[in-house]
Protein backbone atom coordinates (compact mmCIF):
# COMPACT_ATOMS: atom_id res chain seq x y z
CA UNK A 1 0.00 0.00 0.00
CA UNK A 2 1.53 3.80 -1.15
CA UNK A 3 2.09 5.57 1.87
CA UNK A 4 -0.32 8.75 1.77
CA UNK A 5 0.98 12.11 2.03
CA UNK A 6 0.52 13.59 5.40
CA UNK A 7 -2.00 16.43 5.43
CA UNK A 8 -1.33 19.74 7.42
CA UNK A 9 -4.52 18.40 9.67
CA UNK A 10 -2.41 15.21 10.20
CA UNK A 11 0.27 17.69 11.45
CA UNK A 12 -0.92 20.09 13.85
CA UNK A 13 2.55 20.62 16.35
CA UNK A 14 4.73 21.39 13.30
CA UNK A 15 2.88 24.63 12.86
CA UNK A 16 3.65 24.75 9.10
CA UNK A 17 2.02 23.04 5.88
CA UNK A 18 3.27 20.10 4.87
CA UNK A 19 4.84 21.63 1.36
CA UNK A 20 6.43 24.35 3.78
CA UNK A 21 8.33 21.87 5.55
CA UNK A 22 9.20 20.07 2.70
CA UNK A 23 10.57 23.20 1.24
CA UNK A 24 12.49 24.10 4.19
CA UNK A 25 13.89 20.55 4.79
CA UNK A 26 15.45 20.63 1.10
CA UNK A 27 16.61 24.24 1.61
CA UNK A 28 18.82 23.12 4.71
CA UNK A 29 20.14 20.29 2.91
CA UNK A 30 21.08 22.74 0.35
CA UNK A 31 22.84 25.08 2.64
CA UNK A 32 25.09 22.22 4.32
CA UNK A 33 27.56 22.06 2.36
CA UNK A 34 28.13 26.16 2.79
CA UNK A 35 27.84 25.92 6.81
CA UNK A 36 29.73 23.22 6.90
CA UNK A 37 32.17 24.86 4.05
CA UNK A 38 32.47 28.15 6.45
CA UNK A 39 32.99 26.29 9.88
CA UNK A 40 35.98 24.79 8.29
CA UNK A 41 37.34 27.86 7.24
CA UNK A 42 36.75 29.30 10.76
CA UNK A 43 38.00 26.81 12.21
CA UNK A 44 41.16 26.51 10.06
CA UNK A 45 41.34 30.77 10.58
CA UNK A 46 41.70 30.36 14.45
CA UNK A 47 44.30 27.23 14.30
CA UNK A 48 46.36 29.62 11.92
CA UNK A 49 46.09 32.03 14.44
CA UNK A 50 47.07 29.59 17.67
CA UNK A 51 50.29 28.65 15.35
CA UNK A 52 50.73 32.96 14.42
CA UNK A 53 53.32 33.08 17.38
CA UNK A 54 55.74 30.29 16.46
CA UNK A 55 56.12 31.83 12.81
CA UNK A 56 56.79 35.33 14.52
CA UNK A 57 59.61 33.77 17.15
CA UNK A 58 61.34 31.62 13.67
CA UNK A 59 61.04 34.84 11.45
CA UNK A 60 62.08 37.48 14.00
CA UNK A 61 64.81 35.04 15.90
CA UNK A 62 67.37 38.05 16.13
CA UNK A 63 65.15 40.35 16.89
CA UNK A 64 63.49 38.89 19.87
CA UNK A 65 66.44 37.75 20.96
CA UNK A 66 67.92 41.02 20.67
CA UNK A 67 64.95 43.51 22.88
CA UNK A 68 64.64 40.55 24.97
CA UNK A 69 68.54 39.95 25.59
CA UNK A 70 68.04 36.42 25.04
CA UNK A 71 70.77 33.96 24.73
CA UNK A 72 70.31 30.79 22.47
CA UNK A 73 69.48 28.89 25.57
CA UNK A 74 67.00 31.15 26.45
CA UNK A 75 65.50 31.34 22.89
CA UNK A 76 65.32 27.17 22.90
CA UNK A 77 63.28 27.42 25.95
CA UNK A 78 60.40 29.71 24.95
CA UNK A 79 60.10 28.00 22.01
CA UNK A 80 59.84 24.45 23.02
CA UNK A 81 59.02 23.46 26.46
CA UNK A 82 58.07 26.84 27.95
CA UNK A 83 54.50 26.33 25.87
CA UNK A 84 55.34 22.27 25.39
CA UNK A 85 54.68 21.01 28.98
CA UNK A 86 51.78 22.96 29.67
CA UNK A 87 50.59 22.36 26.53
CA UNK A 88 50.75 18.88 26.93
CA UNK A 89 49.30 18.39 30.51
CA UNK A 90 46.52 21.00 30.16
CA UNK A 91 45.41 19.06 26.87
CA UNK A 92 44.14 16.01 28.62
CA UNK A 93 41.55 17.57 31.25
CA UNK A 94 40.46 20.17 28.54
CA UNK A 95 39.45 17.65 26.06
CA UNK A 96 38.16 15.39 28.77
CA UNK A 97 35.73 18.14 29.72
CA UNK A 98 34.66 19.04 26.25
CA UNK A 99 33.62 15.37 25.47
CA UNK A 100 32.05 14.73 28.62
CA UNK A 101 28.98 17.35 28.14
CA UNK A 102 27.01 17.52 25.49
CA UNK A 103 27.34 20.05 22.50
CA UNK A 104 30.67 21.47 24.98
CA UNK A 105 33.56 21.14 22.24
CA UNK A 106 32.37 24.71 20.67
CA UNK A 107 32.01 26.10 24.57
CA UNK A 108 35.40 25.05 25.18
CA UNK A 109 37.51 26.39 21.81
CA UNK A 110 35.67 29.87 22.10
CA UNK A 111 37.34 30.33 25.80
CA UNK A 112 40.40 28.45 24.78
CA UNK A 113 40.82 31.05 22.17
CA UNK A 114 39.95 33.87 24.09
CA UNK A 115 42.82 33.24 26.48
CA UNK A 116 45.53 32.26 24.30
CA UNK A 117 44.50 35.27 22.02
CA UNK A 118 45.14 37.83 25.71
CA UNK A 119 48.26 35.92 26.18
CA UNK A 120 50.25 36.54 22.59
CA UNK A 121 49.07 40.56 23.45
CA UNK A 122 51.16 39.75 26.76
CA UNK A 123 54.09 38.55 25.19
CA UNK A 124 54.22 42.08 22.97
CA UNK A 125 54.29 43.50 26.27
CA UNK A 126 57.38 41.40 27.70
CA UNK A 127 60.65 43.18 27.86
CA UNK A 128 62.79 40.24 29.99
CA UNK A 129 63.16 36.80 29.56
CA UNK A 130 60.93 35.79 32.33
CA UNK A 131 57.76 37.95 31.29
CA UNK A 132 57.94 36.39 27.66
CA UNK A 133 58.42 32.84 29.42
CA UNK A 134 55.36 32.77 31.88
CA UNK A 135 53.44 34.57 28.87
CA UNK A 136 53.83 31.86 26.64
CA UNK A 137 53.50 29.26 29.56
CA UNK A 138 49.95 30.90 30.07
CA UNK A 139 49.57 30.94 26.56
CA UNK A 140 49.76 27.38 26.48
CA UNK A 141 47.07 26.65 28.39
CA UNK A 142 44.59 27.88 25.80
CA UNK A 143 45.97 26.59 22.74
CA UNK A 144 46.06 22.90 24.77
CA UNK A 145 43.21 21.69 22.72
CA UNK A 146 42.35 24.53 19.38
CA UNK A 147 44.28 21.16 17.48
CA UNK A 148 42.31 18.24 18.57
CA UNK A 149 38.95 20.33 19.55
CA UNK A 150 38.86 21.67 16.02
CA UNK A 151 40.12 17.72 14.39
CA UNK A 152 37.07 16.61 16.68
CA UNK A 153 34.40 19.09 15.49
CA UNK A 154 35.56 18.32 11.71
CA UNK A 155 35.32 14.63 11.80
CA UNK A 156 31.86 14.54 12.73
CA UNK A 157 30.65 17.93 10.56
CA UNK A 158 31.68 16.42 7.33
CA UNK A 159 29.57 13.63 6.04
CA UNK A 160 31.24 10.17 5.81
CA UNK A 161 34.90 9.13 6.31
CA UNK A 162 35.69 9.53 3.18
CA UNK A 163 34.86 13.62 3.00
CA UNK A 164 36.48 13.87 6.38
CA UNK A 165 40.44 13.81 5.01
CA UNK A 166 39.64 16.67 2.43
CA UNK A 167 38.30 18.42 5.36
CA UNK A 168 40.41 18.19 7.82
CA UNK A 169 43.67 18.56 5.08
CA UNK A 170 41.70 22.45 4.21
CA UNK A 171 41.62 23.27 8.31
CA UNK A 172 45.67 22.34 8.01
CA UNK A 173 45.90 24.72 4.97
CA UNK A 174 46.13 27.02 8.36
CA UNK A 175 49.93 25.87 9.24
CA UNK A 176 51.14 26.94 5.53
CA UNK A 177 49.20 30.54 5.37
CA UNK A 178 50.70 31.17 8.52
CA UNK A 179 54.26 30.48 7.18
CA UNK A 180 53.03 32.38 4.31
CA UNK A 181 52.21 35.35 5.60
CA UNK A 182 55.00 35.74 7.94
CA UNK A 183 57.20 35.92 5.51
CA UNK A 184 55.94 39.15 3.94
CA UNK A 185 55.46 40.36 7.83
CA UNK A 186 58.78 39.74 7.97
CA UNK A 187 60.25 41.25 5.13
CA UNK A 188 58.16 44.44 6.03
CA UNK A 189 59.37 44.78 9.13
CA UNK A 190 63.16 44.19 8.54
CA UNK A 191 63.98 47.85 9.57
CA UNK A 192 62.45 47.84 12.89
CA UNK A 193 63.30 46.21 15.80
CA UNK A 194 60.31 46.13 17.67
CA UNK A 195 58.16 44.93 14.57
CA UNK A 196 57.25 41.58 16.13
CA UNK A 197 55.26 43.45 18.96
CA UNK A 198 53.21 44.73 16.52
CA UNK A 199 52.61 41.32 14.72
CA UNK A 200 51.61 39.70 18.13
CA UNK A 201 49.26 42.41 18.99
CA UNK A 202 47.62 42.22 16.25
CA UNK A 203 47.59 38.80 15.73
CA UNK A 204 46.40 38.63 19.57
CA UNK A 205 43.26 41.06 18.63
CA UNK A 206 42.31 38.81 15.38
CA UNK A 207 42.08 36.01 17.51
CA UNK A 208 39.91 37.55 19.75
CA UNK A 209 37.30 38.43 16.87
CA UNK A 210 37.35 34.82 15.29
CA UNK A 211 37.20 33.38 18.67
CA UNK A 212 33.51 35.70 19.32
CA UNK A 213 32.44 34.74 15.63
CA UNK A 214 32.96 30.66 15.94
CA UNK A 215 30.97 30.73 19.24
CA UNK A 216 27.69 32.27 17.40
CA UNK A 217 28.29 30.84 13.89
CA UNK A 218 29.31 27.20 14.94
CA UNK A 219 27.50 24.51 16.31
CA UNK A 220 28.33 21.20 17.92
CA UNK A 221 27.72 18.31 15.57
CA UNK A 222 26.26 14.55 16.57
CA UNK A 223 29.37 11.58 16.51
CA UNK A 224 30.08 10.16 13.79
CA UNK A 225 31.07 6.10 13.92
CA UNK A 226 34.24 5.53 14.43
CA UNK A 227 35.94 2.59 12.28
CA UNK A 228 36.94 0.06 14.91
CA UNK A 229 34.12 0.56 17.21
CA UNK A 230 31.39 2.57 18.02
CA UNK A 231 29.62 4.18 21.28
CA UNK A 232 27.84 0.96 21.81
CA UNK A 233 31.03 0.32 24.08
CA UNK A 234 30.41 3.22 26.42
CA UNK A 235 26.48 2.20 26.20
CA UNK A 236 26.98 -1.35 27.52
CA UNK A 237 29.67 -0.45 29.80
CA UNK A 238 28.16 2.82 31.64
CA UNK A 239 24.13 1.65 31.19
CA UNK A 240 23.69 2.31 35.07
CA UNK A 241 25.20 4.87 37.81
CA UNK A 242 25.16 8.94 38.51
CA UNK A 243 26.57 10.83 35.50
CA UNK A 244 29.52 11.56 37.50
CA UNK A 245 30.81 7.97 37.48
CA UNK A 246 29.74 7.26 34.56
CA UNK A 247 32.03 9.91 33.21
CA UNK A 248 35.20 8.08 35.45
CA UNK A 249 33.94 5.14 33.50
CA UNK A 250 33.92 6.39 30.00
CA UNK A 251 37.30 8.09 30.90
CA UNK A 252 39.01 4.25 31.69
CA UNK A 253 37.39 2.90 28.77
CA UNK A 254 39.05 5.40 26.55
CA UNK A 255 42.42 4.59 28.18
CA UNK A 256 42.21 1.28 28.03
CA UNK A 257 40.80 1.19 24.33
CA UNK A 258 44.60 3.17 23.56
CA UNK A 259 46.23 0.83 25.56
CA UNK A 260 45.41 -2.12 23.89
CA UNK A 261 45.70 -0.58 20.23
CA UNK A 262 47.98 -2.72 18.84
CA UNK A 263 49.09 0.54 16.21
CA UNK A 264 48.23 3.50 17.98
CA UNK A 265 51.95 3.60 20.24
CA UNK A 266 54.27 3.01 17.62
CA UNK A 267 51.97 5.40 15.50
CA UNK A 268 52.27 8.78 17.68
CA UNK A 269 55.58 7.53 18.24
CA UNK A 270 56.18 8.13 14.42
CA UNK A 271 54.34 11.06 14.56
CA UNK A 272 56.21 12.52 17.00
CA UNK A 273 59.34 12.05 15.32
CA UNK A 274 57.40 13.99 12.10
CA UNK A 275 56.87 16.30 14.27
CA UNK A 276 60.16 17.17 16.02
CA UNK A 277 61.74 17.59 12.74
CA UNK A 278 59.10 20.18 11.31
CA UNK A 279 59.70 21.76 14.97
CA UNK A 280 62.73 22.05 14.17
CA UNK A 281 62.66 23.12 11.00
CA UNK A 282 60.18 25.77 11.69
CA UNK A 283 61.80 27.66 14.42
CA UNK A 284 65.24 27.86 12.83
CA UNK A 285 65.64 27.15 8.87
CA UNK A 286 64.49 30.90 7.87
CA UNK A 287 67.00 32.53 10.34
CA UNK A 288 69.58 30.04 9.69
CA UNK A 289 68.67 30.78 5.54
CA UNK A 290 68.84 34.26 6.17
CA UNK A 291 72.69 34.34 7.73
CA UNK A 292 73.61 32.10 5.03
CA UNK A 293 72.02 34.45 2.40
CA UNK A 294 72.15 37.69 3.53
CA UNK A 295 72.55 39.87 0.84
CA UNK A 296 69.71 38.50 0.00
CA UNK A 297 66.70 40.74 1.45
CA UNK A 298 63.90 39.30 -0.67
CA UNK A 299 64.48 35.65 0.37
CA UNK A 300 62.31 35.63 3.57
CA UNK A 301 59.61 36.31 1.62
CA UNK A 302 59.61 34.07 -1.24
CA UNK A 303 60.81 31.65 1.20
CA UNK A 304 57.66 32.05 3.09
CA UNK A 305 55.19 32.25 -0.50
CA UNK A 306 56.96 28.97 -1.60
CA UNK A 307 56.33 27.37 2.10
CA UNK A 308 52.66 28.54 1.62
CA UNK A 309 51.45 27.25 -1.59
CA UNK A 310 53.49 24.58 -2.18
CA UNK A 311 52.75 23.29 1.78
CA UNK A 312 49.26 24.29 1.16
CA UNK A 313 49.08 21.94 -2.75
CA UNK A 314 51.15 19.22 -0.71
CA UNK A 315 48.72 18.66 1.92
CA UNK A 316 45.46 18.63 0.08
CA UNK A 317 47.07 16.46 -2.13
CA UNK A 318 47.59 14.15 0.50
CA UNK A 319 43.47 14.41 1.81
CA UNK A 320 42.47 14.23 -1.36
CA UNK A 321 44.48 11.04 -2.40
CA UNK A 322 43.17 9.51 0.92
CA UNK A 323 39.32 10.27 -0.01
CA UNK A 324 39.78 8.66 -3.55
CA UNK A 325 41.66 5.32 -1.97
CA UNK A 326 39.77 4.90 0.90
CA UNK A 327 37.72 2.11 -0.08
CA UNK A 328 40.40 0.32 -1.21
CA UNK A 329 43.10 0.85 1.59
CA UNK A 330 42.64 2.89 4.41
CA UNK A 331 46.98 2.68 4.84
CA UNK A 332 47.10 5.51 1.99
CA UNK A 333 48.33 7.69 5.18
CA UNK A 334 50.79 5.83 6.30
CA UNK A 335 52.24 5.49 2.84
CA UNK A 336 52.51 8.76 2.06
CA UNK A 337 54.33 10.21 5.12
CA UNK A 338 56.73 7.51 5.21
CA UNK A 339 58.03 7.49 1.62
CA UNK A 340 57.39 11.06 1.26
CA UNK A 341 59.53 12.00 3.94
CA UNK A 342 61.81 9.90 3.02
CA UNK A 343 62.36 11.50 -0.10
CA UNK A 344 62.04 15.02 1.19
CA UNK A 345 65.39 14.24 3.58
CA UNK A 346 67.53 14.41 0.40
CA UNK A 347 66.15 17.97 -0.45
CA UNK A 348 66.27 19.20 2.96
CA UNK A 349 70.28 18.36 2.71
CA UNK A 350 70.13 20.18 -0.90
CA UNK A 351 68.50 22.90 1.26
CA UNK A 352 71.06 22.92 4.18
CA UNK A 353 74.20 23.12 1.57
CA UNK A 354 72.44 25.26 -1.26
CA UNK A 355 75.02 27.88 -1.29
CA UNK A 356 78.17 25.30 -1.23
CA UNK A 357 76.33 23.29 -4.13
CA UNK A 358 76.93 27.01 -6.02
CA UNK A 359 80.47 27.81 -4.74
CA UNK A 360 79.41 30.48 -2.18
CA UNK A 361 77.45 32.48 -5.04
CA UNK A 362 74.47 33.65 -3.34
CA UNK A 363 72.37 34.46 -6.18
CA UNK A 364 73.23 31.04 -8.00
CA UNK A 365 72.51 29.10 -4.21
CA UNK A 366 69.17 31.02 -3.60
CA UNK A 367 68.02 30.10 -6.89
CA UNK A 368 69.01 26.68 -6.20
CA UNK A 369 67.10 26.56 -2.88
CA UNK A 370 63.94 27.63 -3.76
CA UNK A 371 63.93 24.59 -6.48
CA UNK A 372 65.02 22.04 -3.72
CA UNK A 373 62.96 23.64 -1.01
CA UNK A 374 59.68 23.47 -3.18
CA UNK A 375 60.20 19.24 -4.08
CA UNK A 376 61.10 19.03 -0.05
CA UNK A 377 57.71 20.49 0.87
CA UNK A 378 55.79 18.96 -1.83
CA UNK A 379 56.68 15.83 -0.68
CA UNK A 380 57.11 16.05 3.00
CA UNK A 381 53.67 17.70 3.94
CA UNK A 382 51.17 15.73 2.33
CA UNK A 383 50.60 14.27 5.54
CA UNK A 384 48.67 16.08 8.07
CA UNK A 385 45.04 16.42 7.16
CA UNK A 386 44.62 12.54 6.11
CA UNK A 387 46.94 11.32 9.11
CA UNK A 388 44.80 13.60 11.70
CA UNK A 389 41.86 12.28 9.59
CA UNK A 390 42.75 8.42 9.82
CA UNK A 391 43.62 9.02 13.33
CA UNK A 392 40.19 10.42 14.46
CA UNK A 393 38.29 7.60 12.53
CA UNK A 394 40.27 5.15 14.89
CA UNK A 395 38.91 6.51 18.22
CA UNK A 396 36.51 5.93 20.28
CA UNK A 397 33.73 8.65 19.00
CA UNK A 398 32.11 9.48 22.22
CA UNK A 399 35.57 10.48 23.44
CA UNK A 400 37.46 11.31 20.30
CA UNK A 401 38.92 14.81 21.27
CA UNK A 402 40.30 13.44 24.74
CA UNK A 403 42.00 10.56 22.28
CA UNK A 404 43.55 13.25 20.34
CA UNK A 405 44.67 15.06 23.15
CA UNK A 406 46.56 12.41 24.01
CA UNK A 407 47.84 11.70 20.52
CA UNK A 408 49.05 15.34 20.39
CA UNK A 409 50.39 15.83 24.10
CA UNK A 410 52.83 12.54 23.64
CA UNK A 411 53.59 14.80 20.32
CA UNK A 412 54.39 17.62 21.95
CA UNK A 413 56.52 16.60 24.65
CA UNK A 414 58.93 14.64 22.04
CA UNK A 415 58.75 17.44 19.36
CA UNK A 416 59.17 20.11 21.78
CA UNK A 417 63.16 18.53 22.76
CA UNK A 418 63.88 19.64 19.44
CA UNK A 419 64.46 23.29 20.20
CA UNK A 420 66.02 22.59 23.70
CA UNK A 421 68.67 20.60 22.35
CA UNK A 422 69.53 22.75 19.69
CA UNK A 423 69.42 25.70 22.32
CA UNK A 424 71.38 23.66 24.49
CA UNK A 425 74.06 22.79 21.65
CA UNK A 426 74.56 26.64 20.77
CA UNK A 427 74.46 27.86 24.20
CA UNK A 428 78.56 28.59 24.08
CA UNK A 429 78.10 30.43 19.85
CA UNK A 430 76.99 33.75 19.56
CA UNK A 431 73.99 34.37 17.88
CA UNK A 432 74.03 35.45 13.99
CA UNK A 433 78.24 34.57 13.65
CA UNK A 434 79.66 32.51 11.36
CA UNK A 435 80.37 29.62 14.24
CA UNK A 436 76.72 29.90 15.11
CA UNK A 437 75.59 29.27 11.69
CA UNK A 438 77.97 26.42 10.53
CA UNK A 439 76.78 24.25 13.95
CA UNK A 440 72.61 25.34 13.57
CA UNK A 441 73.71 23.21 9.81
CA UNK A 442 74.92 20.61 11.41
CA UNK A 443 71.90 20.35 13.92
CA UNK A 444 69.32 21.16 11.51
CA UNK A 445 70.87 18.13 9.25
CA UNK A 446 70.94 15.74 11.80
CA UNK A 447 67.59 16.42 13.69
CA UNK A 448 64.90 16.94 10.19
CA UNK A 449 66.73 14.23 8.15
CA UNK A 450 66.77 11.76 11.26
CA UNK A 451 63.60 12.73 11.94
CA UNK A 452 62.23 12.18 8.60
CA UNK A 453 63.58 8.72 8.63
CA UNK A 454 63.05 7.31 12.05
CA UNK A 455 59.20 8.40 11.29
CA UNK A 456 58.97 6.30 7.66
CA UNK A 457 60.02 3.58 9.20
CA UNK A 458 58.11 3.38 12.12
CA UNK A 459 54.98 4.06 10.09
CA UNK A 460 55.75 1.42 7.74
CA UNK A 461 56.25 -1.47 10.69
CA UNK A 462 52.91 0.19 12.15
CA UNK A 463 50.90 -0.95 8.56
CA UNK A 464 50.30 -4.57 9.56
CA UNK A 465 49.34 -3.37 13.42
CA UNK A 466 46.79 -1.12 11.66
CA UNK A 467 45.34 -3.49 9.21
CA UNK A 468 45.23 -6.13 12.37
CA UNK A 469 43.55 -3.24 14.63
CA UNK A 470 40.64 -2.66 11.93
CA UNK A 471 40.04 -5.94 11.43
CA UNK A 472 40.07 -7.57 14.64
CA UNK A 473 38.91 -4.81 16.35
CA UNK A 474 40.68 -3.96 19.99
CA UNK A 475 39.36 -6.11 22.92
CA UNK A 476 39.00 -3.68 25.94
CA UNK A 477 38.22 -6.45 28.09
CA UNK A 478 41.55 -8.68 27.14
CA UNK A 479 44.05 -8.48 30.41
CA UNK A 480 47.25 -6.35 29.07
CA UNK A 481 49.99 -9.08 29.00
CA UNK A 482 53.49 -8.50 31.39
CA UNK A 483 55.40 -7.32 28.73
CA UNK A 484 53.45 -4.49 27.45
CA UNK A 485 53.17 -3.30 30.61
CA UNK A 486 56.67 -2.98 30.92
CA UNK A 487 56.90 -1.52 27.65
CA UNK A 488 54.14 0.77 28.63
CA UNK A 489 56.04 1.78 31.33
CA UNK A 490 59.46 2.38 29.75
CA UNK A 491 57.78 4.55 27.77
CA UNK A 492 56.54 6.55 30.09
CA UNK A 493 59.44 7.23 32.35
CA UNK A 494 61.84 7.77 29.18
CA UNK A 495 59.64 10.23 28.11
CA UNK A 496 59.75 12.40 31.58
CA UNK A 497 62.94 11.71 31.97
CA UNK A 498 63.75 14.20 28.62
CA UNK A 499 61.25 16.39 29.53
CA UNK A 500 62.95 17.30 33.32
CA UNK A 501 66.20 16.73 31.72
CA UNK A 502 66.27 19.08 28.81
CA UNK A 503 63.75 21.76 30.61
CA UNK A 504 66.08 21.78 33.81
CA UNK A 505 69.08 22.14 31.86
CA UNK A 506 67.32 24.85 29.39
CA UNK A 507 66.63 26.55 32.60
CA UNK A 508 69.59 26.64 33.90
CA UNK A 509 71.66 27.73 31.29
CA UNK A 510 68.95 30.34 29.99
CA UNK A 511 69.33 32.36 33.48
CA UNK A 512 73.05 32.18 33.61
Amino acid sequence: MDEKEPTHEEQPSTGQPWEQRKISTSKAARLRPVYISISILLLLCNYFLAQYDKFILSYFQDSVSESLNLSASAYGVISGYATGIVYALAALPVAYLADSFKSARVWVLTICSLWWSLCVIFQSLAHNFWQMFLARIAMGLGQACVEPLSVSLISDLTDGWRNVFVGESIFFVGVYIGEAISGQIATAFTDREEGWRVALRAIGITGIVVAVVLRLFLRDSTRNSGLIVDDKIYEERTAFGDSLQTARSQLRITVSYLIRMRSFWLLVLSASCRQLAGNVFGYYMPTYLSNTFPAKEEMLSRYGIIVGVVGTVAVLTGGAATSLLWERTKLTPLWITAIGGMISSVFVMLMLFSRQTANGDQTEGVHILYGVMSVAYLSAELWLGCMYGLIASLLPPRHKTFGLSIWSAIQVLIYSSGPQIIGLALRKSEPGSTSYTNDTRVLLAVLIVGGYWLAGLGFLSAIPLLRHDVEHGVDIAKKLSSRRKRMLTLFVVVLCSLVVALFVASIVYAVV
